[in-house]
């Protein structure tokens, strides 16, 4: 749709009876299941800590002799590291004329003789809240795709690190073109134990054609078998909501969000969304900007970043089939 710039008028943003609907992404899952806009964690630095690392040497079997045990071996210590995120600014402004405001009874569009409402009963208020969704649907992408970038000045932006950048660097799996397969998921399950995942509360998200080609690799392992009997004979299909593995038990998450060629595997028990303080202000805030004429500008204004904990608690496959342009029976 049609975005107007600078100044929202009667002639610009002319109101219409009838029902609003939206056909982009409002629902936010990742963002939902951590804490909104309005819970996790808060920060009075821009960058701020995600995990401190330490690991311990290989298992080996010790074979000290009673002579070598009489001298003492050398000292040695476990050292630690520390890795971060970055909070990015969230700004959005809406600017209003007072003429606009006061004319919700005029219409435009089709008008029949039934007690139509205006679908729009106050502007300002269907701004503020169309910029808060557009912030919730910018912090969902950013903390699945961000790409993580440290500002070294003013001029020079934060950005935050998302779920599948933290994952190329630690547990993943290319699928190198391939359909989505049991072996893949057994594959990465154990890799993940491998690298010492908590497996404390495991989600998987997964964009549009993965969830179908989910379902359709377990439905086709449950055929024949008595459980996969519908409780209604009217009633077919299969959704796979949660998976059971030999680690854990992980909750399964559509999300509009998600490249359509990856899946996210988190641990959303280490997972927040990690916001900074403007003193007085609060977190995430509407204010009022100065005024030059009749017209309300408004600015929303919030930094947020994520805080993910080390890689090793998640894992992602990438570059699966993602059946683009093909009709499959």
């Amino acid at each position: 749709m049609t975005q107007v710039s600078d100044m929202g008028t009667v002639w610009n943003l002319p109101n219409y009876a009838g029902e609003l609907f939206c056909a982009d992404a409002m629902q936010t899952p990742l963002l939902a299941m951590i804490g909104g806009l309005s819970g996790g964690r808060q920060t009075s630095n821009f960058e701020f800590p995600t995990a401190v690392l330490f690991d311990y040497p290989e298992a080996v079997q010790p074979a000290i002799s009673e002579e070598a045990a009489a001298v003492a071996p050398q000292a040695t210590m476990a050292a630690r590291s520390q890795e971060s995120n970055v909070v990015q600014i969230h700004q959005e402004v809406i600017n209003l004329t007072y003429a606009k405001q006061s004319n919700s009874g005029r219409m435009q569009g089709l008008n029949t003789a039934l007690p139509e409402q205006d679908a729009l009963a106050e502007e300002r208020a269907f701004q503020v809240q169309h910029k808060l969704i557009k912030i919730a649907r910018d912090v969902e992408h950013s903390f699945i795709n961000g790409k993580f970038q440290r500002a070294t000045d003013s001029s020079v932006a934060n950005k935050t690190r998302g779920l599948l950048e933290l994952c190329s660097g630690g547990t993943t799996l290319d699928a190198k073109g391939g359909k989505l397969s049991k072996a893949m998921l057994q594959q990465i399950f154990r890799e993940m134990a491998d690298n010492g995942a908590y497996f404390s509360n495991m989600v998987m998200f997964l964009p549009a054609y993965q969830k179908q080609a989910l379902s359709e690799l377990f439905s086709q392992q449950l055929a024949g078998s008595a459980v996969y009997l519908p409780s209604q004979r009217n009633v077919g299909g299969v959704n796979i909501s949660e998976l059971e593995t030999d680690f854990c038990r992980l909750g399964v998450c559509w999300n509009r969000f998600m490249p359509a060629d990856s899946i996210l595997i988190v641990d959303v028990a280490h997972v927040a969304p990690v916001f900074q303080a403007v003193p007085g202000k609060g977190v995430l805030f509407e204010e009022e900007l100065a005024k030059t004429g009749a017209a309300d500008k408004i600015q929303l204004y919030g930094q947020i970043g994520l805080a993910h904990g080390p890689a090793f608690l998640h894992a992602s496959i990438t570059g699966l089939d993602s059946g683009a342009g093909t009709v499959q029976d």
